[in-house]
């Protein structure tokens, strides 16, 4: 919740936002949030999406504990 409350009055400071995360980490974070767009838009989250959201984290997961 920390990078919607910053990035949400980011653009009436005078300095750039930096994330402080690696590129790889914000093209997740990326997806992360798409995915979680289409499955809240429906109103209902299918078997498939759920496994979806289980391979992001996956995926988050494993490339954050192997360099």
């Amino acid at each position: 919740m920390t990078i919607p409350a910053v990035a949400g009055p980011s653009p009436w400071f005078p300095f750039a936002l930096v994330l402080g995360l690696p590129p790889m980490q914000i093209v997740l974070l990326t997806l992360t949030l798409l995915t979680a767009t289409l499955t809240l838009s429906s109103g209902r989250a299918t078997v498939m999406q759920d496994a979806v959201h289980l391979v992001l984290f996956a995926a988050f997961l494993f490339l954050t504990s192997v360099p």
